[in-house]
């Protein structure tokens, strides 16, 4: 096989591989985590056979999925707090902008398999920390610019990207858009300096798993 022709198999691969996980991201979040596999070839435009080569049972297929999220959400985190002019604006596109992990959080709400997978996934988890660590980073900076409250800390955040990525309680697209927008601009003000919070902040660290 000339290294031309081997170039051109794994860029094949790798675009059945993104076609899978794109489609297999619309079925389940449409149909859940039992979702036909058959169903997710066909909207993929690839055969069964080529997509369990890919992914030979559905948990290696939720592993993808959870693990392409994370993925897309440790780039997203690292580019505000790189591009953003303040930790406090990089925190509110971080906040705005976490849609790859609704299907992750939807998935584990609905399906104790996709649940037990994600959560025993090392990939996912190492993912996971990665993007604690870039949050410790903007909750300090913005603590530091005193646009933060100080007795919050990097898991209370991502407690809230959790309550923020729920299924919101409407069927209607633009409805529910405007919904998880409010409640966005409501906890964005409830995060700046004003009255004392009960407990203490959650740290990232109560939040890792061994």
């Amino acid at each position: 096989m000339t290294a031309d022709a081997d170039l051109r198999l794994r860029a094949d691969a790798r675009r059945n591989r993104d076609q899978i996980i794109a489609a297999a991201k619309q079925v389940f979040a449409e149909d859940g985590p039992d979702a036909p596999m058959e169903e997710i070839a066909r909207r993929a435009c690839v055969g069964v056979g080529t997509l369990y080569r890919r992914f030979p049972d559905r948990e290696a297929l939720i592993r993808g999925v959870a693990r392409d999220n994370f993925a897309a959400v440790l780039t997203e985190a690292r580019a505000a707090a790189a591009e953003e002019p303040t930790s406090w604006k990089a925190l509110v596109r971080l906040l705005s902008r976490s849609h790859e992990l609704q299907l992750s959080i939807h998935l584990s709400l609905v399906s104790p398999l996709a649940r037990r997978v994600i959560r025993e996934d090392p990939a996912t988890g190492e993912f996971r920390h990665a993007i604690l660590e870039v949050l410790d980073g903007i909750v300090h900076g913005a603590q530091a610019e005193g646009m933060l409250r100080r007795d919050v800390a990097s898991g209370d955040i991502a407690v809230v990207v959790s309550m923020l990525l729920r299924p919101m309680p409407h069927d209607d697209k633009n409805m529910a858009e405007m919904i998880r927008d409010r409640m966005l601009t409501i906890l964005l003000d409830g995060l700046r300096p004003g009255s004392a919070l009960p407990g203490r902040p959650i740290t990232s660290d109560k939040l890792r798993r061994p």
